[in-house]
């Protein structure tokens, strides 16, 4: 035998010794062949898990969720002449039938889509035999967001199916298409923790497409774990109450436990009722109310922005006495002669000036804030004083987001030196441009629930908590939330609060007083050209031991003694007494006649 003849013959050995030992492990060894048929034979359905619940602070529930059915198609598996048979269980109409099978077919013929959404119970027990037999169709399980009250709409927030600009930047790659994820409110904020985990159950399915069993026995399937329910803050039947009193009206209220930073009452007038939002109606109506004029979906107590008005004076005796620039006790004397002005002409201190409402008082010490002799050039001094007075409004949650667990928060706007460089040029603006701040009219803005907030600063002498919606996830106690102090000697917060009392004994807010709650707050009349003024107050009560802090918005209202303050009032007797005494109060708010 040659040379060659021996090279060929070991070749061939060679070959056929490695194409049994590669048979061998194909068969034997490893079962990756034996899958990836199996593959072509099996199908993995989803197993959804229940989306957390909701609990106010008192255990009542607010959340919970329905089952409903989609019918899933998987295009290639398909006899179309059942096609009259799905028209008929499901009543549509032919021309629906051709667009969704040839939708599902477009995005994939192998991989199962939705062909109806949203089945009821009811319908999917009426069809589940019939649609079940035919090749390409299966039922797939879901649930959606109900709600137990038609209330609190805007700060739950709603869930819909993830967005294809979601599912793009999901950089997790958890979501899939047609899942559902919270949209708004606490629903989005705490998506991570309500959705839980999905499972998978993997079916051997025939060449028909009709299922024969559990894959291996299941041995690669996955439970679901349902998310984790929530407890929040809020005290439904105050909150429920507040929504009877702001019926028919524009505006918002807001309300604390200045202990905790807990939020109590979160309404934003008009609401809507969360289940609008919810189900095969979602679509139709979203539209409808995001063409509503009076905007129900816009988030008045942490977007909206107003004018603080009067309210603001509180602050700006704060800071002045902190500065060392007004003494508690000081007499200032008013003779209406540098702003408009409702206060008679006279001498004031803090307490009386608050109580009054004096603009010109204000107007005086507000100068005093801002030009402090810091600089021989008034437009330099101006710059100065206007920077250390904008710290101070930031110390109290003022121009800056409070962190609130909600997303799209307003941080409302403090004017800077960058403000009026902007409206007026570098160097050439001073206290005189912009001294209609001192009274919480021109450039400052703030949202209700930073009023809300400086009312719980007030009550608490000097810091606050970070407002929060949720006390406990699943079992675990959230931590206690840092005390943020703001900078201002304790010790003048008091003349201050004795201010706020005679505001609601014997001042603006005289309607809303009761003898045996002390309520301590500020009225203010926000001006709204051209339109009516707003109607505005921020308090706390009781004055000793507070338990609430308040702020309330009711626009083109007028004073804020009427409206606003009526509405606080009668919210604090109903969270510290429990009951309402006052009917003709009640009736005052219920007819809206505030002019």
């Amino acid at each position: 035998m040659n040379e060659r003849a021996i090279v060929i013959r070991a070749a061939v050995l060679v070959i056929t010794f490695i194409l049994i030992v590669r048979l061998f492990a194909i068969q034997v060894v490893t079962d990756d062949y034996k899958l990836a048929a199996e593959n072509n034979f099996r199908r993995e359905i989803i197993q959804y898990p229940y989306r957390g619940l909701m609990y106010d602070r008192k255990g009542a529930l607010i959340t919970h969720n329905d089952p409903i059915y989609n019918l899933m198609v998987i295009p290639r598996e398909v006899d179309l002449e059942d096609s009259t048979v799905v028209i008929d269980a499901l009543s549509l109409a032919p021309g629906d039938y051709t667009e969704r099978y040839a939708s599902a077919r477009r995005f994939s013929r192998s991989k199962p889509s939705i062909f109806e959404r949203q089945i009821s119970p009811t319908l999917f027990a009426q069809i589940q035999d019939e649609l079940s037999r035919l090749e390409g169709y299966y039922f797939e399980a879901r649930t959606y967001r109900a709600y137990d009250h038609n209330s609190f709409g805007n700060a739950l927030g709603y869930v819909g199916e993830i967005s294809g600009r979601a599912l793009r930047r999901d950089t997790t790659n958890y979501y899939r298409q047609g899942d559902y994820v919270g949209i708004s409110g606490i629903e989005q904020e705490y998506e991570q923790v309500l959705r839980g985990k999905r499972g998978v159950s993997i079916k051997m399915v025939n060449a028909r497409g009709s299922v024969e069993g559990d894959f291996r026995g299941g041995e690669f399937d996955t439970v679901p774990v349902p998310g984790q329910d929530l407890q929040l803050t809020v005290d439904l039947e105050l909150q429920r109450y507040a929504e009877v009193l702001m019926e028919g009206k524009v505006g918002s209220v807001v309300a604390l436990d200045p202990s905790t930073g807990e939020v109590l009452v979160f309404h934003s007038s008009p609401n809507y009722d969360p289940s609008l939002l919810s189900g095969r109606e979602f679509s139709d109506n979203f539209l409808q109310l995001q063409r509503d004029t009076l905007k129900p979906l816009f988030n008045r107590p942490i977007q909206a922005r107003y004018p603080p008005g009067s309210m603001f004076k509180t602050l700006q005796a704060l800071i002045a006495m902190q500065e060392g620039v007004l003494g508690p006790t000081e007499q200032i004397y008013s003779d209406l002669t540098l702003i408009g002005d409702l206060a008679p002409a006279g001498y004031y201190d803090v307490i009386k000036a608050i109580q009054k409402s004096s603009n010109n008082y204000f107007y005086k010490v507000y100068r005093r804030v801002i030009m402090q002799g810091d600089h021989p050039n008034a437009f330099v001094d101006s710059r100065i004083g206007l920077e250390k007075w904008k710290a101070y409004c930031h110390q109290f949650g003022l121009g800056v987001p409070l962190g609130i667990d909600l997303p799209n928060e307003n941080s409302g706007n403090i004017p800077s030196v960058a403000t009026y460089d902007k409206l007026y040029g570098a160097n050439r603006w001073q206290f005189s441009n912009f001294y209609s701040v001192s009274i919480g009219q021109g450039e400052v803005q703030v949202t209700p629930l930073q009023m809300a907030n400086l009312g719980a600063i007030m009550a608490n002498r000097g810091f606050f908590y970070t407002p929060h919606f949720v006390r406990q996830i699943g079992n675990d106690s959230l931590v206690n939330y840092e005390r943020r102090i703001v900078g201002v000697d304790s010790s003048y917060f008091n003349v201050v609060v004795d201010g706020m009392e005679q505001v609601v004994a014997a001042g603006s807010g005289r309607r809303g007083f009761m003898r045996d709650i002390a309520i301590c707050g500020k009225t203010s009349t926000v001006e709204n050209p051209p339109y009516p003024d707003h109607s505005g107050f921020m308090g706390f009560a009781p004055k000793e031991d507070p338990q609430i802090s308040i702020a309330v918005y009711v626009e083109n209202a007028g004073q804020g003694g009427r409206a606003a303050a009526s509405v606080a009032s009668l919210l604090i007797e109903k969270y510290v007494r429990g009951e309402v005494t006052r009917p003709w109060l009640e009736e005052y708010v219920f007819r809206g006649e505030f002019f």
